[in-house]
């Protein structure tokens, strides 16, 4: 059985409990790895490593185009090893191989965006509105950030923070979900055979309370960059607010996928089931809750019905398996609960409904793919994220029913709209309140452009250009050019 450790200061070294927490296999439910318990020593102990590592002349003197040297060697590293990250990973948290070997290629990707980046964020001249004195700005990193991360993709949403701050030239403590950590341990690995200097990555694992908020509140962190719930996000929030610390959130989403009776219906319940039985509904873009216009609602679920009752659910390592199991055991439950609560509410079970158990479901930690119509806006499954498998179809006159219901939710992270009239399509982005619109597609992301929330699905941005500003501050530099200095009892 593997037994990691903890990653400080460039020396792997066991947490100062002396503790480990074991790690199951969500299909087998099989114990395969001890993941160390970190407590707010080691949280400490991170911080402050990272810290002196920030300061150290091995990073704080090295150019932003050597940083991006380090950053191409490293996506290089993760592209020759992507095999092997990508088998972790699944292990850890149960998606389907070839979902999970396609996002550690990509994580690769971010990486060689962002060293590209690295030495292109330039600061500016002004042409201030007062004579011999020439002003200019520069862009400083921030210091030690700390990135929190989710058990659903913990690769890919770790470089959606790692790269942009290790860019900006700041030091980065990970603390990954106790749910699926052991990846994360396996990327810092990559990073000490890259060369980064000790200490400039951390990976501290453990329980929320005992490591993560120490990790947020510690006097010497500049920054938090968390992904996850909106709770949890709100939690994190408030433990920075009193060190006036800078938050990146990406949060959680009810996002609505509409279809207009003029979309090619083909295509949208492609992107349907793409949007949310992808990745068993575990992901915070999930498009969860369906609008359909009334003239072709009925078909447009007869279609769903039949297309995902034929998918194929079982062993996330097969290569035909279409749908795995749920990542864990606490949010297996919480999704049978809410599907529970959708009946006692109304809606009309369509499709699954229940747990699945029995030969081909290994340890049974699977919910039935499951579609409720005759779904309210008021009712709890429409407003509330299961993060699972499960549909909300919603019916809507007009294209203006259409907006109102899509806005009318906490969340914001991300909608989509079937048309073939392009100009409802550009109505309806204008309109929609979220931080991303596709329009007949759905889950595209990509390293060059921003994402992130409205409303309750977060604050800032991951991704593009905007995400490295995230990780830097603006300095304003002004400079004399007059020879003699004047009544200093005058302000200019």
């Amino acid at each position: 059985m593997e037994r990691y450790q903890l990653f400080i200061g460039g020396e792997w070294c066991d947490p100062s409990t002396s503790e480990w927490f074991e790690t199951e296999e969500p299909f087998s439910g099989k114990v395969w790895a001890q993941i160390p318990r970190g407590v707010q020593a080691d949280a400490d102990r991170a911080v402050e490593a990272a810290h002196r590592a920030f300061l150290s002349p091995e990073w704080a003197d090295m150019t932003a185009t050597q940083r991006g040297a380090l950053l191409r060697k490293l996506a290089g590293l993760i592209e020759a090893n992507a095999e092997a990250l990508g088998a972790v990973e699944q292990r850890d948290n149960g998606k389907l191989m070839a979902e999970v070997a396609g996002q550690v290629r990509n994580v690769a990707q971010w990486f060689y965006f962002y060293a590209g980046l690295a030495d292109k964020v330039a600061g500016a001249v002004v042409p201030i509105n007062k004579a011999d004195v020439f002003n200019y700005t520069k862009y400083e990193p921030l210091g030690v950030v700390v990135a929190i991360t989710p058990w659903n993709s913990p690769l890919s949403l770790t470089a959606w923070k790692m790269a942009p701050a290790l860019a900006a030239g700041n030091t980065l403590v990970i603390k990954p979900s106790e749910f699926a950590s052991a990846s994360l341990f396996e990327l810092a690995r990559l990073t000490e055979k890259a060369g980064f200097p000790r200490g400039v990555v951390n990976v501290v694992t453990g329980y929320g309370h005992e490591v993560g908020e120490p990790l947020v509140r510690h006097p010497l962190t500049a920054k938090i960059a968390f992904t996850g719930g909106d709770a949890g996000g709100q939690r994190v929030n408030e433990a920075a607010a009193p060190g006036l610390k800078k938050v990146t959130l990406e949060l959680g989403g009810k996002s609505p996928n509409i279809v207009f009776d003029d979309a090619d219906l083909d295509q949208a319940v492609k992107g349907v089931i793409a949007g949310i039985f992808a990745a068993s509904g575990q992901t915070c873009m999930a498009g969860s809750r369906l609008l359909v216009q009334d003239t072709v609602h009925d078909e447009v679920v007869a279609r769903l019905v039949a297309m995902v009752g034929e998918a194929k659910i079982g062993d996330p390592a097969a290569s035909d398996t279409q749908i795995g199991p749920i990542a864990t055991r606490p949010q297996w439950e919480k999704i049978l609960r809410m599907i529970e609560m959708a009946k006692r509410e109304g809606a009309t079970l369509a499709l699954g409904g229940h747990a699945l158990s029995g030969p081909g479901y290994g340890q049974g930690q699977f919910v039935a793919p499951t579609i409720f119509t005759n779904v309210r806006n008021d009712m709890r499954i429409a407003q509330e994220e299961v993060f699972g498998p499960v549909l909300a179809v919603l019916k809507f006159r007009d294209e203006e029913e259409a907006l109102r219901i899509a806005n009318d939710v906490p969340f914001g992270l991300a909608a989509a709209v079937w048309t073939r009239d392009l100009h409802r399509a550009l109505h309806c982005v204008d309109r929609l309140k979220a931080g991303t619109v596709w329009v007949n597609n759905y889950r595209s992301t990509s390293f060059a452009t921003p994402f992130g929330g409205y409303k309750r699905s977060g604050l800032g941005r991951e991704g593009g250009v905007e995400a490295i500003k995230e990780y830097l501050q603006t300095k304003s530099v002004w400079i004399t050019t007059r020879p003699n200095r004047a009544n200093p009892f005058l302000l200019g």
